[in-house]
This record gives structure tokens, sequence and C-alpha cells, in this order.
């Protein structure tokens, strides 16, 4: 199989391991979706998106057109950087996702009502070096805005918890957990603690599939906190996130890109042979048409 990775950063720790389980009977290529705005031929079987840049997305919607599959689809990976699409997207499906408003700009939210209570304000288009802050007071409010006054944001009204979000991962049909300090508490965020997926509450992992289906994902992450007695609620929804230190991840994403490529290859052999009856058929047609 020919597998490629849409990707500046081919070495990233997920990636690498990954490509060392695939090279031994497949062909890898990276792509950087920087430097070059359309894939060599012969195209690849299957690509990994591992980049949300606009000309990442731009890269993989020209592939899905040419009929190569995208894992994940650029539509699914734009989805999850607008968080005002992706709470719509959740709560229409039922799921259980932080009530999410939208604000033009920080200075418009600072300019408006009082804030009920503590909320978290978060850049509306999730990237790196993101805007996530946790307002408790208008002066943190006004801060902020003098800080960040054009940057478009949605705000969440602050659930209390532990101080700890449930990382959970999918890969394909594998699911990975950690445990790591929020970025909102106090002592800042510490160490990822790998989490066994029998110590979640029930339904927890029935939950982030229901996610994946939803938002059409195969390889995403969902941040979850427990807001008392096991109920989750969902803060934030992430394509093709870097899952390291996660036993088994490479070997998950390995297997999942394998079997993708299979699919298309099936595919394509079955119209072929489809094409081929449908051929068949009308040479019989038109032979027996002398009769």
């Amino acid at each position: 199989m020919r597998i490629g990775l849409i990707t500046p950063e081919p070495g990233h720790p997920l990636l690498a391991a990954a490509t060392a389980l695939l090279a031994p009977g497949h062909q890898v290529e990276a792509l950087n979706p920087e430097t070059v705005e359309s894939a060599p031929e012969p195209l690849a079987d299957v690509y990994l998106l591992k980049s949300r840049t606009p000309r990442a997305l731009a890269l993989a919607r020209s592939l899905e057109h040419r009929g190569v599959p995208v894992v994940n689809p650029a539509a699914a990976t734009a989805l999850c950087q607008d968080r005002t699409a992706m709470a719509e997207r959740a709560r229409r499906a039922g799921l259980p996702f932080a009530g999410t408003r939208t604000f033009a700009t920080l200075a418009q939210l600072a300019a408006g009502p009082r804030l009920p209570g503590p909320v978290v304000v978060k850049s509306r288009h999730s990237r790196k070096n993101d805007l996530v802050a946790l307002v408790r007071h208008a002066t943190q409010l006004r801060e902020l805005a003098d800080a960040y006054p054009q940057e478009p944001v949605v705000v969440q009204d602050f659930a209390p918890n532990s101080g700890w979000d449930r990382k959970l991962w999918a890969i394909g049909d594998r699911l990975f957990a950690a445990l790591r300090r929020s970025e909102l508490s106090p002592e800042g965020r510490g160490p990822t603690v790998p989490l066994p997926l029998d110590s979640l509450p029930p339904g927890w992992p029935s939950l982030v599939r229901r996610v994946g289906e939803t938002f059409q994902l195969d390889v995403y992450g969902v941040d979850i906190i427990d807001t008392g007695d096991g109920v989750p609620l969902i803060v934030d929804i992430n394509a093709f996130p870097g899952i390291r230190d996660q036993s088994g991840a490479p070997e998950a994403l390995a297997a999942l890109a394998v079997s993708r490529a299979g699919q298309l290859r099936e595919g394509a052999a079955v119209k072929g042979r489809a094409a081929k009856g449908a051929a068949a058929g009308a040479v019989r047609h038109a032979v027996l048409g002398h009769f």
C-alpha cells in the first residue's frame, strides 16, 4: 500500500512510530502542505491529515475530489476548528456539550452586560496557542480584551469540577484515555497520566464513539470534565490530536491506514468487475440481437 502523510512534521512521535511500523511492507511518503500545492503521481491509497492549516485543508479537499480517502476528511477537520459550529453540531446531536455563546470580538464581550459568574473564554477558531482563559470578574475580562481586542471568541459557563480533564482519544476502533490537570487550574497544566479504560464512568466510551459518528472522525480527541457522580460535560473536540505516550496508539494508526487503503482498492476492484460485467452483457446483447 501507498500511504501519504499531510503534515509539515513527519517526525511527530505518533506519525514517526506509525511510519516505522508500516515501512517494512508499505510505502509511506510525507507531503508538507506549506510547500506543495498538489500530490505527485502516483497518488497514495490513503492520506492521513495531520495538519489544520488552510493549505493543508485545500490539499486534502483536492485529493478527496480525486477519489482518494483522507483521514480525517477535510470538512470534518475544518468543523472542529470552529468552536461555534462544533457546539451547534454537538448540541443538535444530543451530546452533553458545554453551552457556548459566540461574540464577534473580545471587545464586544467586554462592552456587554456584566457576566453572571465565572466563564471560560476561548478563541472561536481552534489553533495552536489559541486563547483559553478562566474569567472570574470584570477586571480580568477588561484586561483580556485590552490584550486581544479583535479576537473572535466563544464563552462557556464555568462548570465546577475537580480541576482535572479526562482526555479521551479514538483511533479507528481503539480508545485511549488519560488524566491531565486542566490548563485553567491555578497550578497550570501538568503531566498527562494514562488512564485505564475500565476506570472511566459508565457510558463514557460509548459517548466518545457517538462524537466520532456525529463529526465523521476516525482519529480524534474529546476533552471531558466530570461534573459530579460521573456526569460528563464535553468541553472540546479535536481532529487528529497528538495522542502522545499512549501505548498501542501507533499500532492503531498503522492498522487504520492500511484498512482505509484496502477499502479503496477493494472499491476499485468492485467497480472494475462491475464495468467488465456490464461490457460483457452489452456484447452478449449485441450478438443475440443478430438472431
